[in-house]
């Protein structure tokens, strides 16, 4: 079977009445060209836009971005969005480690949670690779959404790819409209601070 001729779509979504930054979300199809059909699969996130990446390259290796992103502080100190105030617990080694974040809503102001804590679970981890986590926090039904980072060495540093997922969260919260709650500025943004604290800024690599 050969799928008909489409070009691809993007869609721009206009600002936000609650003032977040806009969204750009591409629903991908099938190019003008005849495509083999396969048996049907469930879409993957990019394709439904229920996932945000965004990527920069950093003057630092691997390893010592991994390791900010293995330190519960590291997620505190380049924190964008100003919700993370402070963390507890150890360093993470493997899938299904935990630590504790505290957190300020007001820094959003879109839902009137003030102060609470939250556990952050690792799902993915592969060393100096992949990292990604869950959150449970005070709400329920609890969300399900999905932050993490890929990793790849590059000539001079590292690609460093931040990735925010919410497609598999509760239908309870889908129904509700709010996602995304971090915004693609946001996750850009906190890139920029992980660039800046794993390779503090030298005259001499910009001469």
């Amino acid at each position: 079977m050969t799928a008909p001729c489409r070009e691809q779509v993007k869609h721009d979504y206009p600002d936000r009445p609650d003032g977040r930054s806009p969204v750009r979300r591409v629903a991908l199809r099938a190019r003008c060209h005849d495509v083999r059909m396969t048996d049907p699969q469930a879409p993957d996130a990019a394709e439904t836009g229920e996932r945000i990446e965004v990527s920069r390259i950093v003057r630092a290796d691997p390893a010592a971005v991994f390791a900010l992103l293995t330190d519960p502080q590291g997620h505190v100190a380049i924190d964008s969005s100003g919700m993370l105030m402070g963390a507890d617990g150890e360093r993470v080694t493997a899938a299904g480690d935990t630590f504790v974040v505290h957190m300020d809503r007001e820094a959003l102001g879109d839902v009137p949670l003030g102060e609470y804590d939250v556990t952050v679970t690792i799902g993915d981890f592969e060393q100096d690779r992949l990292i990604s986590w869950s959150v449970l926090g005070k709400v329920r039904p609890q969300i399900g959404h999905v932050y993490g980072y890929r990793l790849t060495p590059v000539e001079g540093g590292t690609e460093v790819v931040s990735f925010y997922d919410w497609s598999d969260i509760h239908p309870e919260w889908r129904a509700r409209g709010i996602f995304p709650v971090i915004s693609e500025a946001s996750l850009k943004a906190t890139l920029g601070i992980l660039a800046r604290t794993v390779a503090p800024y030298r005259r001499a690599d910009h001469s």
